[in-house]
């Protein structure tokens, strides 16, 4: 589990692809994020959870199978792009986001971004399908940054749905979103909670 709060950016070093096992190995610099980590140890990435394969100083290894590069900017990655981090929570930390499982639901595409002086607006395309697991002041994870969002589209919305979130300088210049433009894809998870509650109400009129 996660909460979030991104703690650094690491940078994409290699990208190794293997169509014929549906998969791809990504070697990321990750200073700060390997101490302690371990093999088999959990690291989010633009918000996926991916796990250590191998660990030499500050650089590891990361194996992402197809379900993933299809549902995440993951494959789009090239090299030398900077990437958030964040390492697992432990219990009895702070839960100073919200809860994030690492596990991207879909991706989105930057609408709009309108800077505010103090803070930046930015307006993110959303599946149909997950709108209505998103509400104003509710928790979304953009690229794993925990985020409350601000404004929603329409249920009734014939144009495509969308998100807004406002986010303030010190998160632009310490994650992604700082250098995130019209265009550019972002990976979604939105919160857990209403996902069950949906899957919930899904079973409601059964007996």
């Amino acid at each position: 589990m996660f909460t979030g709060i991104v703690t650094g950016q690491g940078t994409i070093e290699a990208i190794e692809s293997f169509p014929e096992q549906d998969l791809a190995v990504l070697t990321l610099r990750a200073p700060g994020h390997t101490e302690n980590l371990g093999l088999g140890g959990s690291l989010a990435v633009n918000g996926v959870c991916l796990t250590a394969t191998e660990l030499d100083g500050e650089t590891l290894k990361v194996d992402v199978m197809g379900e993933t590069l299809r549902r995440t900017t993951t494959g789009e990655l090239t090299t030398g792009i900077s990437v958030n981090l964040e390492r697992c929570t432990q219990a009895g930390a702070r839960l100073d986001g919200h809860v994030v499982q690492g596990h991207v639901d879909t991706v989105g595409e930057v609408l709009g971004r309108e800077d505010h002086g103090q803070w930046t607006t930015f307006r993110i395309s959303i599946d149909d399908a997950y709108a209505p697991l998103t509400a104003e002041k509710g928790s979304i994870a953009l690229d794993g940054i925990s985020l409350t969002i601000t404004g929603v589209s329409p249920a009734t919305s014939t144009g495509g749905h969308w998100v807004e979130v406002g986010i303030i300088p010190i998160t632009l210049a310490e994650t992604t979103m700082g250098s995130r433009q019209i265009g550019d894809k972002i990976n979604i998870e939105v919160d857990v909670l209403a996902k069950y509650v949906a899957r919930l109400n899904e079973f409601g009129g059964q007996k």
